[in-house]
């Protein structure tokens, strides 16, 4: 996991309307031809939501969405690393990178290599609709955004009024094994629970995804061990192997989809419903 600087703001007396990036990098309207790679899979699923599939000329092979219809765009690599060559016969116009996944030094390289970088970096919730309009508006797909914008909306707030009167829970997410790994309240899966009223426990606050010690301690601070789907795939084994080892807690744990909880831009939609009703157990 990445510890990089935080997003830059834009200039002062940049307009309400420009299409600045996380890095402070006001783009302009990318035109009809613009090329774009995406190496970040919600984002290369949000580029097709956007009706935009047709500029995707790469991808990372952990772009999975939309199912049928990814396969046909090429993978360059993963999210930390590319495979040059391949990058290269894409051509791409835009990279689409993000502060969390994509490394400092590749971020350089591919800006130093010529390609448009545009940075992305959604940690509230709400940041989702920013990110719909900067996508839309540097593609040409702002009436596709501002669709998107109005069902995220409408998402969100019923996701409020549901969180309202429920009592609050402490929450365990885990995302790694060996060692056990957390993350902390200013992460975007964080704010997802807050949303709901679930909050996130971690022992090392000053790291965005700490590392943890499943002990009496912790455990004892939590309502819920929520075991995601990625980036470790925990299943059911692993929840039967936590409840064998702390009986007392046993209780406590749940399996998460990560997608729905962990993955901004278009996911968002189906995310907040899901964690409304996930929440409500």
């Amino acid at each position: 996991m990445n510890s990089p600087p935080a997003p830059v703001a834009a200039p002062a007396g940049t307009p309400a309307d420009a299409l600045v990036d996380a890095a402070g990098t006001c783009h302009r309207p990318a035109g009809g031809d613009a090329r774009i790679v995406s190496l970040v899979p919600s984002l290369t699923e949000l580029l097709f939501d956007l009706g935009l599939g047709e500029r995707v000329v790469g991808r990372t092979a952990f772009c999975v969405h939309p199912a049928g219809r990814i396969k046909a765009v090429r993978s360059v690599g993963g999210t930390k690393t590319v495979n040059w060559d391949k990058l290269r016969r894409a051509a791409p116009s835009h990279v689409i990178v993000n502060i969390d996944e994509t490394p400092r030094p590749l971020a350089e390289e591919l800006a130093a290599a010529g390609y448009t970088l545009v940075v992305t970096h959604p940690i509230e919730v709400a940041d989702n609709v920013p990110l719909f309009r900067l996508l839309g508006g540097l593609f040409g797909a702002a009436e596709a955004a501002e669709a998107l914008v109005a069902r995220f909306e409408h998402a969100y707030a019923a996701a409020v009024a549901a969180a309202r009167g429920r009592p609050p829970r402490d929450v365990l997410y885990l995302i790694w094994k060996d060692p056990w790994m957390t993350v902390s309240a200013d992460t975007y899966i964080a704010k997802m629970l807050a949303l709901a009223g679930w909050r996130t426990v971690s022992a090392q606050a000053d790291r965005r995804y700490p590392e943890v010690v499943l002990d009496e301690a912790l455990l004892a601070q939590v309502d819920r061990v929520l075991f995601s789907s990625e980036p470790f795939p925990f299943t059911e084994r692993h929840l039967a192997e936590f409840r064998a080892a702390h009986p007392v807690h046993a209780d406590k744990a749940l399996a998460i989809d990560a997608e729905l909880v962990s993955w901004y831009g278009s996911r968002a939609l189906a995310g907040l419903p899901y964690l409304t009703e996930f929440c409500g157990r």
